[in-house]
């Protein structure tokens, strides 16, 4: 997708010349993608007009929206992938995060003069959300920011902007120890599954392979799946048991 460049360039103008953004706070989306065909995570990325750099979808925090509806937000213009839960899952904010300030070399490359002191060049603090979500059934677009939006498996990535390869990093981490709470209950498995459908997602999310019976006795110790009928698909296999994430309350997820 070509994104004609007098657009772009009218788009960047009317970014930086916005007040209504809380200053020096910003929101990043980690959004994995589940590959089961290759079994295999992957990681969503955008690449920069102009630059060989790819970032994750982030953006700024407008004064009259929560964090969690500016993570929304931002991650729907960057991506158009919408209703998808996301997980506060740390806050960045170290000194030198920005210091390869795209920002500066983006506008440069657009014939766009703004001054040193400008805030998109000031420091930023950036709360990251994270998600695991079925890429094959996603279609995402660029924004006007951005030329190409595209996956890539979390051990290649490219080169990245600011501190986002620690993003992902932490992100991944994150997701892998919080495996079995709202995330994939929410985004990924149908409402009723079979154990071999969690037991294969959960050997491609933390790249390592359980024992049947062990990971059956582990998972069900966790109280959190309710078991519902078998699944009789005509097959001369032993019909599994299907079942279910037990009720979760959304409410007790909002942390703004």
């Amino acid at each position: 997708m070509k994104i004609d460049d007098s657009k772009n360039k009218q788009s960047l103008n009317e970014l930086i010349d916005t007040k209504n953004f809380v200053a020096h706070i910003s929101v990043d989306c980690v959004i994995f993608g589940f590959d089961k065909e290759n079994k295999k995570l992957k990681i969503l990325l955008l690449k920069y007009h102009d630059l060989d750099l790819w970032s994750l979808p982030g953006g700024f925090v407008f004064n009259d929206e929560d964090l969690r509806q500016a993570a929304s937000r931002v991650l729907y213009e960057r991506t158009h992938l919408q209703d998808i839960f996301l997980d506060q899952f740390h806050t960045f904010g170290k000194i030198t995060r920005t210091e390869n300030n795209v920002h500066q070399i983006l506008l440069r490359n657009k014939g766009i003069e703004v001054s040193k002191d400008h805030w998109i060049f000031q420091r930023f603090v950036t709360v990251g959300y994270c998600s695991l979500i079925d890429y094959s059934l996603v279609q995402t677009f660029p924004d006007s920011f951005n030329e190409t939006c595209d996956w890539f498996y979390v051990d290649q990535l490219p080169k990245m902007a600011f501190d986002h390869e620690r993003i992902i990093a932490v992100g991944l981490k994150h997701l892998r120890k919080n495996l079995d709470t709202q995330i994939v209950a929410y985004n990924l498995l149908p409402e009723k599954f079979t154990m071999n459908d969690l037991q294969c997602l959960y050997e491609i999310v933390l790249n390592e392979k359980f024992r049947r019976n062990n990971f059956q006795r582990k998972i069900l110790g966790l109280n959190t799946l309710q078991r519902l009928e078998k699944l009789y698909d005509g097959s001369a296999n032993k019909a599994p048991y299907l079942y279910k994430f037990s009720d979760i309350q959304k409410e007790d997820l909002t942390e703004e």
